[in-house]
């Protein structure tokens, strides 16, 4: 995830906000008594949050990883089973190898550390303060091998000669030892059993290579790749690699020896790792539909294993045309919308495909859909009738959520300056119109010049003229507010993650009603990471109904008013 430009900036913002909210610990504030809206998913939830590492241990058992979730997960290839295997945080993990002995490496790509873990089941941080940790792999003699991407560009060998002793500690990045640096994006290798060269892809540079692990040496085998994001050796075939390029969604195999190029597979952008069992049977992940596929590699076909219609759902839009309410959805990986009769997902932007960043905020102005992310730090503009990217706007501080205007001007809050800032329609010219936001995590237009923001280290939404910089506070003694919406009568309503719940609030006398409660909401921060890691998005329809992400189980709610 390409979030290295901001996150000094965003960790101590995190710092900040993570001491506001221990000195809060907001008490729950009685809401009046009313019937709750009736509960429904109108989308079924799914296993991972976005899946990355993909690997098989000695015993043909596939274990699978998730950055966003924290988690690595084991999956019964037959039934589609999941279960998960090492939990959050250190369940990080962006990828995943096996020694000869059975033990288990990965990656924490956010914590910036490596862990093993034993047969016996004991794990152990062996190095930390990596910058993007990302690719890791075990030599045919039991050295650990790992790359940094996106926040660090190098390769390290990790000493796994003492680990096991009382007194070890982890290696920090600066006592490791450095094979190469500056390569272009080294992403998911291997190492060959019987010439033990390193193989992998250079995501910046489309290439495949091939890395002397004792010099640093590169050879390049073979280019003309998009985003190659992962190479494994096949086992049925040592001199073929296969390749998964995750900005077309193709397959490939290339011959070492040849350096020819075969297209074995075509599938959708988003595709991550690949990985084969002890019978050649090849295996792919898709972090964009958070799926695991068996690919055949002589026909081309591929059989779901598991799969999701939505990756990781944030922020939620929603546009109601006709009677009919189409909810756009931040969906981590992806821009989706929703039918919300029938709840069927359609794709307009996969991550990786036509676009590089992770939308996490998401608005419908006038003329453009808004994607925002801290984890790329962009703003993207999205044309509302074509569904085509027009224009990516960056170099804000860990921007969370922007608004458009009829005359194009946005409206950007900032987590890691603590401001709303104003943005030109063309993102050349920027101001500050309120500072000292308290933990944004969304925004919501309001009549005239009035923005509503909901501020999760104060537990509180605040209203702001974007006029005259006037700010006052609607409510307060909330635990967790995120995601915030208008109704069509003029309330607003509040996913309050704390209490696993949905407020309405009157703007004008701050009175809360609970309209749905018991949600599946909140997914858990990673340390040093922002509080609404995930922020949970609310839509309401023009008919009154609201709509909420469940980033917990990947799914979306649709909450219909109780009957009069």
């Amino acid at each position: 995830m390409k979030c290295g430009r901001f996150i000094t900036s965003l960790a101590l913002a995190s710092a900040l906000i993570g001491g506001a909210l221990a000195q809060q610990a907001p008490t729950p504030v009685a809401a009046p008594v009313a019937k709750e809206y009736d509960q429904q998913f109108l989308v079924a939830g799914s296993w991972f949050h976005g899946i990355h590492g993909l690997a098989f241990n000695k015993d043909d058992q596939l274990f699978a990883g998730s950055v966003v979730g924290q988690t690595i997960y084991r999956v019964q290839i037959d039934s589609g089973e999941v279960d998960r295997f090492v939990d959050p945080p250190i369940g990080m993990a962006d990828d995943i190898a096996f020694a000869e002995d059975g033990t288990m490496a990965w990656t924490a790509f956010l914590l910036g550390k490596v862990y093993i873990r034993r047969p016996n089941g004991k794990t152990i941080e062996v190095a930390n303060g990596m910058g993007g940790p990302n690719s890791i792999a075990f030599g045919k003699d039991g050295r650990l091998f790992v790359s940094e991407v996106f926040i660090g560009d190098a390769l390290y060998e990790v000493d796994l000669k003492n680990v096991d002793k009382p007194d070890f500690k982890p290696f920090p990045r600066t006592e490791l030892r450095r094979i190469a640096e500056k390569m272009g994006g080294l992403n998911g290798f291997e190492i060959h059993k019987d010439d033990g060269f390193l193989y992998g892809p250079l995501w910046y540079k489309g290439q495949v290579v091939k890395i002397n692990l004792e010099t640093g040496g590169i050879e390049v085998i073979a280019d003309g790749f998009k985003i190659p994001a992962a190479a494994n050796i096949d086992p049925q075939n040592r001199d073929n690699v296969y390749v998964v390029d995750t900005g077309t969604g193709n397959i490939w195999s290339v011959s070492l020896t040849s350096k020819a190029k075969k297209l074995v597979a075509s599938m959708k952008p988003g595709l991550d790792n690949l990985a084969f069992d002890s019978r050649g049977r090849l295996f792919v992940t898709s972090m964009t539909d958070n799926g695991i596929y068996l690919v055949d590699k002589q026909t081309g076909g591929h059989r779901t294993i598991v799969e999701g219609k939505l990756a990781i759902p944030a922020d939620l839009a929603v546009v109601s045309e006709g009677g009919k309410d189409t909810i756009h959805v931040a969906d981590v990986f992806s821009y989706r919308t929703v039918d919300g009769q029938t709840g069927a997902v359609h794709d307009v932007i996969r991550v990786h495909g036509e676009t590089h960043a992770y939308p996490l905020g998401i608005s419908v102005g006038p003329r453009h859909v808004l994607l925002t992310s801290w984890f790329s730090n962009t703003v993207e503009k999205v044309d509302r009738k074509s569904g085509k990217l027009v224009a990516s706007f960056g170099e804000f501080a860990a921007p969370v959520d922007a608004l458009e205007t009829a005359d194009g001007t946005l409206y950007v809050a900032e987590l890691a300056s603590s401001n709303l800032v104003k943005v030109s329609a063309d993102g050349k010219q920027r101001s500050t119109v309120a500072k000292d936001l308290r933990g944004p995590v969304a925004l919501a237009r309001g009549k005239d010049d009035l923005v509503y923001v909901t501020e999760i280290a104060a537990g509180a939404v605040a209203e702001i003229n974007v006029a005259s910089g006037a700010r006052r506070v609607v409510a307060d003694g909330l635990a967790g507010p995120e995601g915030i919406a208008v109704g069509p009568d003029g309330r607003l309503f509040v996913a309050e993650v704390g209490q696993k719940r949905v407020v309405a609030i009157d703007p004008a006398t701050g009175a809360k009603t609970v309209i749905a409660s018991n949600l599946d909401i909140g997914l858990p921060p990673f340390p040093g990471g922002p509080p609404g890691l995930v922020p949970t998005g609310v839509a309401v329809g023009a008919g009154g109904t609201v709509y909420v992400s469940s980033d917990i189980r990947n799914a979306l709610y649709k909450l219909s008013p109780p009957a009069p």
